[in-house]
């Protein structure tokens, strides 16, 4: 499952803990998982007017239900959700767009499908002008357009940032430890080397039993993006393939990156035990506890923290860390798209310009998010909104870049990328051998 284009937790963290933290990202993922939704759309209302049918991930509705009743009372227009679990909602796109009759006029397509689907929507060259695109961060104006043509509008993204404990690193006296071990000032780390040094600092026995109980970070060896957010940050031109189709994924910039994402847990040891297993969820679940001191995760989490955990509210957002390529992440959006097939395009096309010019809206739900740069800007400097400065700057630098526009990228991440990095991840492992193994297996993918 991938809400906000993030991978579904694919399994049980790695450490058996007493209690566990359940946070409202995890709520939402469950009734994610829980979403059903039946049958089309494209009807009238039984007042005659116009209807749309939208069709959508279950996790994602909440972004879009206060545009769609805004828009029903400016136009009239009655909008209809159908929602489905992620790959329930993959699985009803794939069916209906290659049959030719689609029971929708709206689809949110998470953006590693918008490859795929191309070809059975609506181009939206016309509303992607200047004006639009300079609000938009530049990734996601780069993902949104397969070919020549602009094939759907973002709605709302994410990326990772760092998480930090506050507790720890505004306390004078770790503040003064800091200085003197390394000569320079505590403060939320924005290169490599610092991340480094301030998770060998944090990793520490704190109760004197002799087992080490704090961690400086975590690695999760169970989902791809973070270590493809390394990439960027090595200074990678290309991730994991060109635009051309080469596969790039064991170059020298991909060996850099693996080198210093597995040697996190491997060398430096800073990470807990059964850093493969760990996944999004049990991240979470380590920092919740007060286990990590640092975490990279996305940004849409900052407020979310449950009431009961022991570091809530004495939680800091920083951008995310830079490698030689300087700043960069991986943006999660989900866009808009119209199937070639609703004979409600123009309906369609006004709903997709109205849901952009009210993107701000989406701030309001439940998740927490939009797609323009001016949206999250509007609540600069609010209480609780600490981490949108953080999510601004990251997917606004030079280094963070869309994921490969293919077909086959989530046959390439669960057959080649995640395994690889469940093996580099293990003892005496020789990352360039398996970064060109990797290479082997997905040449055999994209053929």
């Amino acid at each position: 499952m991938q809400h906000l284009a993030i991978r579904r937790p694919s399994g049980a963290a790695a450490r058996s803990t007493t209690k566990t933290f359940l946070s409202a990202a995890a709520v939402l993922s469950a009734l994610t998982l829980a979403g059903c939704g039946a049958g089309g759309g494209g009807q009238q209302s039984a007042e005659g007017s116009e209807s749309l049918t939208v069709l959508v991930e279950a996790g994602g509705k909440a972004e879009l239900t206060g545009v769609a009743e805004k828009f029903t009372e400016e136009t009239g227009t009655d909008v209809t959700f159908v929602e489905l679990p992620y790959e329930g909602l993959y699985n009803r796109l794939n069916t209906e767009f290659s049959s030719g009759s689609t029971s929708f006029d709206v689809a949110a397509l998470d953006a590693i499908w918008l490859s795929t689907f191309a070809d059975a929507v609506t181009p939206l060259n016309d509303m992607f002008t200047n004006e639009v695109k300079s609000d938009l961060f530049p990734a996601l104006v780069e993902e949104a357009q397969v070919g020549e043509d602009f094939v759907g509008m973002p709605v709302w993204t994410n990326s990772e940032i760092l998480f930090y404990r506050t507790d720890l690193f505004e306390d004078p006296a770790e503040k003064s430890a800091f200085k003197d071990e390394y000569g320079y000032d505590l403060a939320p780390p924005t290169t490599w080397e610092q991340y480094e040094d301030v998770a060998k600092f944090f990793t520490r026995d704190t109760d004197g039993d002799g087992q080490i109980d704090l961690y400086g970070t975590d690695v999760k060896g169970a989902v791809e993006t973070e270590w493809l957010a390394t990439v960027s940050q090595s200074g990678a031109e290309n991730m994991v393939l060109s635009p051309e189709g080469e596969v790039t994924v064991n170059d020298a910039d991909h060996l850099a990156a693996l080198d210093f994402y597995v040697g996190l847990n491997n060398d430096l040891e800073v990470s807990p035990p059964g850093a493969a297993q760990i996944d999004w969820a049990g991240a979470q679940n380590l920092f919740y506890q007060g286990e990590t001191a640092m975490m990279r995760f996305w940004a849409h989490a900052y407020p979310q923290t449950p009431e009961d955990s022991p570091v809530a509210g004495k939680i800091g957002a920083a951008p995310m860390i830079g490698g030689p390529g300087g700043v960069a992440g991986v943006p999660g959006p989900w866009y808009l798209s119209i199937p070639k097939t609703t004979d409600k395009q123009e309906t369609a096309n006004e709903f997709l310009q109205f849901a952009y010019d009210n993107n701000a809206m989406g701030i309001d739900s439940s998740l927490g998010l939009a797609a323009r740069v001016s949206a999250f800007e509007e609540y600069e400097g609010e209480p609780g909104y600490e981490h949108f400065d953080a999510l601004v700057e990251t997917l606004s630098a030079e280094g963070t870049k869309p994921r490969p526009a293919t077909e086959n990228w989530q046959e390439i991440v669960d057959s080649a990328l995640i395994p690889m990095l469940q093996k580099a991840l293990e003892p005496g492992a020789d990352n360039q051998q398996l970064l060109d193994d990797a290479k082997e297996q997905i040449e055999a993918i994209v053929q």
